[in-house]
């Protein structure tokens, strides 16, 4: 190529799972969104461009340019998003790494899988389906699940006590550091270290 790289590459997606709103802003199932803003205020970035049905800005990120973005979609159609974005950049889709919230957890534990399946979560559920494999990287954190006889739904969109806040924060700088390891140096690498 004449001019080297085309510069508007990005080398990784890095999507944060949520509800758009300020109903949903601070609950369970919101976990992705608030550790991308998280990633975004620690690099002097906000979030705040529109396009593939998301708020997203790039920036560089564990030695790639990074797109963060937050689909707009809401969780059950997160997949319309990530797939604009991943046809856009012809990213692949073991660089689409994937930031969300999972009650099968206890609150705060961080999981990094390189590949899966959506486990009843129906933003990863539809991320599959648009993107056609479950073949791409994700950082789950944990939330907990509400009691025998909790409603699960009411669960995750229910907003977590101050204790769990607390360990919930802990575990978003976590999470960062998660990814970063993955960007850099791969999944299984993070997988022994945040698993």
């Amino acid at each position: 190529m004449l001019f080297g790289n085309k510069s508007s590459a990005v080398d990784w997606l890095i999507v944060g799972l949520g509800n758009p709103g300020q109903k949903y802003e601070h609950t369970r199932h919101n976990m992705g969104f608030l550790t991308v803003e998280l990633l975004a205020e620690q690099k002097g970035v906000k979030l705040n461009k529109v396009k593939f049905k998301s708020a997203y800005n790039i920036m560089n990120f564990a030695g790639a340019k990074c797109l963060v973005m937050k689909p707009q979609t809401y969780m059950n159609l997160s997949g319309e998003a990530v797939r604009e974005a991943v046809q856009f950049y012809k990213v692949p889709a073991d660089h689409v790494l994937v930031i969300y919230d999972d009650i099968s957890l206890p609150v705060g534990k961080l999981r990094v899988r390189p590949t899966g399946s959506a486990g009843g979560h129906n933003g990863i559920k539809n991320i599959i389906a648009h993107l056609g494999t479950q073949d791409f990287p994700r950082v789950k954190i944990g939330v907990g699940a509400p009691g025998a006889d909790g409603d699960m739904v009411d669960w995750v969109i229910g907003a977590p006590s101050q204790a769990e806040r607390k360990v919930l924060v802990e575990s978003f700088e976590k999470a960062i550091q998660a990814a970063e390891c993955i960007i850099e140096h791969g999944c299984q690498q993070a997988m022994n270290k945040f698993n």
